[in-house]
């Protein structure tokens, strides 16, 4: 059992410049060099993704075309990791595109998809209170026309 164990410790990949042990996604988020430029524009568009979703939540067919091309670049992200993976060497110092895309769905699609959740949420609040607002006007409505009748 002792054996077991130990090759299991083993068969667990080190990252290339840190030696970290990735047992998990914190560890991989860690064992990534944030410094490379790339990685700071995508921070910065993430950064620009979300506070334009926060900003435009009153604008329901602005956020249509974010949601829209949101979902397009999530859609597209395989592509992307695979043009990644094989011209690597023009933009990063490391190789972090994987075959499986565990690098691009953690640090491209998720954050894209959290937008996308925050543009839905806000689309059902807003279609709660319409639909709040429809009810207290007919029920308005309805409470006049029978005071016209009582009234007659």
């Amino acid at each position: 059992m002792a054996e077991q164990k130990a090759q299991n410790v083993s068969s667990i990949p080190i990252d290339g410049f840190s030696n970290l042990r990735i047992t998990s996604i914190w560890t991989f988020l860690m064992s990534v060099q944030w410094s490379e430029p790339w990685l700071i524009g995508l921070l910065v568009f993430h950064v620009i993704c979300f506070s334009t979703t926060i900003l435009t939540c009153r604008f329901y067919r602005w956020q249509i075309c974010q949601f829209l091309l949101m979902v397009c670049m999530v859609y597209s992200a395989e592509y992307l990791n695979e043009f990644a993976a094989m011209n690597w060497r023009l933009f990063s110092k490391f190789q972090y595109f994987d075959s499986k895309g565990m690098f691009i769905s953690l640090v491209f699609s998720i954050p894209l998809l959290f937008n996308t959740i925050i543009i839905v949420a806000v689309w059902v609040y807003q279609t709660f209170t319409t639909m709040t607002e429809l009810k207290t006007l007919q029920l308005k409505r309805k409470a006049r026309k029978e005071n016209r009748m009582k009234a007659e």
